[in-house]
């Protein structure tokens, strides 16, 4: 015969993986968007804190010519991932045996990345050699540059037609000054990039079935995204001195999904999915070369962004009375994801064609999975234990956030200090997967090698049954 594992003597164990279960490198993936706040039983609230700290250090590209792939180890970076926390609030309440509601607030994406040192990362306000690199090596000086477009310029002031092959030097020496000028203007100045982000999703759930083992559910979601990114040094090439700040903006999209239990054997399933969101944001942007090609450097427009939908899988099921197996999969089609400020854009048209370049774009989707197990050791503890793997979103990837993925491995506990109210913590390992830095243009710039980073996590939770009979 089939034991049956009361849920009562098992729900210590859940709750305690949920603390540092989710924690994304791929794209800008940061909560997991977990929405199992919502499958607890009975009333349920909770409040996690979540603190992240990668170290990501790697070297630039000391290669200076034509070829997009080629590559020679150059400089240290130093550590270019900045520690950021976030927080993970829910509630989730049963009007009756069939009927449930949930509020859940989380950060779901979010990116912060900074360089300093002597790297290509960071202005140095050396003209010669910024010249030489914006000219793949065929200025060695800013002087012989300078003198060559003064040349040019004189010769079209006393009347003369510049051959097609001079009117291309004459641009190209121009953007070359622009960009040594754009270069000692921010010397000292690093590479920055911060992206936040806030969700706020409501729920209702309806339960099916003479057991109410099903339950069909879906919302709102209210989402909120903001960014600022600096990008300076000859790594960027024409683009260094670009500075973007995106004005907070809220917009709205939806989630749906189903569910499965059996209280019996302390089996749940969930299949949740969320839309992606679309966003009209103020951009304010700053570009030093685009003077050099006519165009105004300083902008301010609206910006579409679309932040990517994704699949979550939750899944629990008792082995014994006392434990407790999960897993957790998660995609997300990150290969769709493009933030393209138009400044930014309008200034690549004229060396990459009609479409221009995107700032931020991925080759790849995300697939994530965790696997984890939880013991109940006495009535009101709990140890949990768990290994993941991300896929990434592609290597090479942009130099924004140089991570292919990761492998991890964390445990976490949970102690019951009354019948109702819990703590939990955890912590996990991970293991970052080596990249290529990669700008739009495909040029390699970095190499970032045998990176690592850790998650701790803390959560207060209260629960209590309800009873409609």
């Amino acid at each position: 015969m089939r034991p049956t594992f009361h849920l009562k003597t098992l729900v210590v164990a859940v709750a305690a993986f949920s603390v540092a279960s989710i924690a994304s490198a791929a794209g800008l993936d940061r909560s997991g968007q977990d929405i199992t706040t919502f499958l607890q039983d009975g009333l349920y609230a909770e409040a996690v804190y979540t603190y992240i700290d990668a170290d990501v250090t790697g070297n630039d590209n000391a290669y200076i010519g034509g070829d997009n792939n080629a590559y020679i180890q150059g400089n240290k970076t130093g550590d270019v991932a900045e520690s950021y926390d976030f927080f993970r609030y829910g509630v989730k309440a049963d009007i009756n045996d069939t009927f449930s509601v949930g509020i859940l607030y989380d950060e779901p994406f979010g990116a912060a990345a900074s360089y300093s040192g002597d790297n290509n990362f960071v202005a140095r306000g050396d003209l010669d050699a910024t010249i030489n690199a914006a000219s793949d090596g065929a200025l060695p000086n800013y002087a012989q540059a300078e003198g060559q477009f003064d040349a040019l310029q004189q010769a079209v002031a006393d009347g003369a037609t510049l051959t097609p092959q001079q009117q291309a030097q004459f641009q190209a020496l121009g953007s070359a000054l622009a960009i040594a000028q754009a270069e000692q203007a921010t010397k000292g100045e690093g590479t920055n990039v911060e992206v936040r982000s806030e969700s706020i999703t409501a729920i209702l759930g309806m339960k099916l079935g003479e057991n109410k083992n099903f339950q069909v559910y879906g919302g709102p979601v209210a989402q909120r995204v903001r960014a600022d990114v600096k990008l300076r040094g000859i790594a960027y090439g024409p683009a260094t001195g670009y500075t973007s700040h995106i004005s907070p903006d809220q917009d709205y999209g939806w989630l749906a999904g189903m569910s499965y239990s059996k209280p019996e054997i302390a089996l749940k399933a969930a299949l949740t999915y969320r839309s992606e969101i679309d966003h009209k944001m103020q951009i304010a942007e700053i570009y030093p070369v685009a003077e050099a090609l006519g165009i105004n450097p300083v902008q301010s427009n609206t910006m579409e962004m679309s932040t990517p939908k994704s699949v979550n899988i939750d899944f629990q099921t008792g082995i014994n009375p006392t434990t407790i197996a999960t897993a957790k999969v998660r995609w997300v089609p990150w290969s769709d994801f493009e933030i393209v400020p138009p400044l930014y854009n309008e200034v690549s048209k004229g060396s990459y064609g009609p479409d221009g370049l995107a700032l931020v774009g991925y080759d790849d989707d995300q697939w994530q999975v965790e696997l984890g197990m939880a013991k109940r050791l006495t009535p009101a503890l709990a140890l949990s234990g768990t290994v993941g793997w991300d896929s990434g979103a592609g290597d090479p990837t942009t130099s924004l956030g140089p991570i292919d993925g990761y492998y991890s491995a964390g445990l976490g506990a949970k102690y019951n200090v009354t019948e109702n109210w819990a703590v939990s913590a955890g912590g996990k390992y991970l293991w970052f997967g080596d990249a290529k830095g990669q700008l739009p243009t495909k040029k390699i710039v970095g190499d970032f090698q045998d990176n690592d980073g850790y998650i701790l996590g803390v959560k207060l939770s209260y629960q209590a049954q309800q009873n409609f009979n």
